[in-house]
């Protein structure tokens, strides 16, 4: 459904009791980061069932190589490009855990994946990761020959969650230097607030289902307090995207939220606050669905109903562009 209709947003309380079942097991972030990237490196599997290419970019300073990890889809059908930027809170998730999701965007999209295995906090707080990513970002963009392109146009950034955020954020940040920029942007429940404590957020989705479901409000600050260890500088636009004193000149943006997800309306009202800026956006709630979602099995109904609004997202694009 749209996120411009309205919605009964309450979860019944046996539908909440099923979704409990689902959800993550409670961990205390700032000590546990490590257990749940090796979790999740687990469950992912072994990556070899999946078509892929390793190639990295230098850093700007030429000092080391940011990973970067080629997913080519089993029918080719559109010849634009995902560089795509993963979720985890800026904390876990990497290229590793997140093959499954990518090999499954590919296939579901008919489109080259590309996946940026930027660094993570806490070893690496802001703006490391976001360098990474505007790193990657920037070079494809002002050289689109290097994955096959004639044009920066037709690469379309794209994030889940914490990679939402940073998708968000490298658009502002390309546009702020004047650099070549993405025909369009996905941002997959993205985070675009700095504040998620029930008591003073502005956002009612964070006191709906900010406990007790797959992610809860207190493990989003953990996330938050890891990338910012300052709570003073968590207000920064390139943290908080919906600070941006000016948000014009954005690509053309779709925004996916989930309906059962704390994050849901900052990332709505992200789109909102890009549409009255002036931009083309598409706002999309994926209902009954958790935060989370892109990393399940491809079969599952929150996974083909995205894959199926990106792809018509990123058609109607194309042809409005003209490519």
């Amino acid at each position: 459904m749209s996120a411009d209709e309205p919605a009964d947003s309450r979860v019944n309380p046996v539908v909440r009791a099923v979704l409990r079942l689902f959800a993550a097991p409670r961990v205390r972030m700032l000590e546990d980061y490590p257990k749940v990237r090796r979790l999740q490196r687990f469950l992912a599997g072994t990556p070899r069932r999946y078509r892929f290419l390793d190639r990295a970019i230098l850093a700007d300073d030429g000092s080391r190589e940011i990973p970067v990890r080629v997913f080519q889809p089993r029918e080719r059908e559109h010849g634009d490009v995902l560089l795509f930027f993963h979720g985890g809170g800026w904390v876990t998730g990497d290229i590793e855990s997140y093959t499954p999701a990518c090999a499954a965007l590919a296939d579901l999209t008919g489109r080259v994946v590309l996946a940026v295995d930027y660094r993570l906090a806490p070893e690496h707080p802001f703006p490391a990761g976001l360098d990474d990513c505007v790193r990657v970002a920037g070079v494809l963009l002002r050289e689109p020959g290097l994955v096959g392109l004639d044009d920066a146009s037709a690469i379309t950034l794209i994030g889940d969650s914490a990679g939402g955020n940073l998708a968000a954020a490298v658009s502002l940040r390309l546009r702020a230097r004047g650099c070549p920029m993405p025909g369009r942007q996905v941002l997959l429940y993205p985070a675009t607030w700095f504040d998620h404590d029930p008591g003073t957020s502005p956002f009612e989705s964070v006191r709906l289902y900010g406990t007790g479901l797959r992610l809860t409000a207190l493990e989003v600050e953990d996330y938050m307090a890891l990338y910012q260890p300052d709570p003073q500088a968590r207000g920064n636009p390139l943290i908080a995207p919906l600070l941006a004193a000016d948000l014009s000149g954005q690509p053309a943006t779709l925004v996916v939220s989930a309906e059962l997800d704390l994050l849901r309306d900052e990332g709505e009202a992200y789109a909102h606050a890009l549409r009255a800026s002036g931009n083309q956006v598409r706002v999309e709630r994926i209902t009954g669905a958790l935060h989370g979602f892109l990393t399940l099995p491809r079969f599952v109904r929150p996974v083909t109903l995205a894959c199926r609004v990106i792809d018509d997202f990123l058609g109607a694009a194309s042809e409005t562009s003209g490519r």
